[in-house]
């Protein structure tokens, strides 16, 4: 296992859409692997392929709650519902935040790292945290789901 480099808003992979996995092998086990390190060492709660270069639908997910870890491979939402309106940052952006509107509940399916398909649901941070990183795997960043009359907020520690 290996750390990897998360790639900031001046690279230009971050644009880009990623494609879908389509072989489940010990190569995807190690990304996944070294992703799980690179968030934990981050402190982050969710991170996308994308953002440390790689062009595949693969995103984790770890806000600490009753979810635990999860990895989720071509993943789709499903179903959402209501609104949050919340403060949103990045690890690919690490000086910007702003509030951004997002479902209150979303349902997705996707893939495990076996190619095995699951469903997961879930609230508040849980649900704005599926929609940041898949949005991560279309080429969004946050800074463009900003609330109506919000701007990005600079913090320089």
């Amino acid at each position: 296992m290996a750390l990897r480099n998360i790639r900031t808003e001046e690279d230009p992979v971050l644009k880009k859409v990623s494609r879908k996995v389509e072989v489940f092998d010990s190569r995807l086990h190690t990304l996944l692997d070294d992703m799980k390190d690179t968030l934990i060492k981050a402190d982050g709660v969710g991170l996308a392929a994308v953002q440390i270069g790689i062009l595949k639908r693969v995103v984790l997910i770890d806000v600490g709650d009753e979810h635990g870890f999860i990895e989720a491979i071509n993943g789709e939402i499903i179903d959402r519902k209501g609104e949050q309106r919340e403060i949103e940052g990045c690890l690919s952006l690490p000086e910007k935040s702003g509030i951004t509107s997002r479902p209150m509940y979303v349902k997705f399916k996707a893939q495990d790292r076996n190619g095995n398909w699951f469903e997961a649901e879930g609230e508040g941070l849980f649900a704005r945290c599926v929609c940041h990183e898949f949005d991560h795997l279309d080429g969004h960043v946050f800074t463009e789901r900003l609330a109506p009359g919000e701007r990005i907020r600079i913090s320089r520690d």
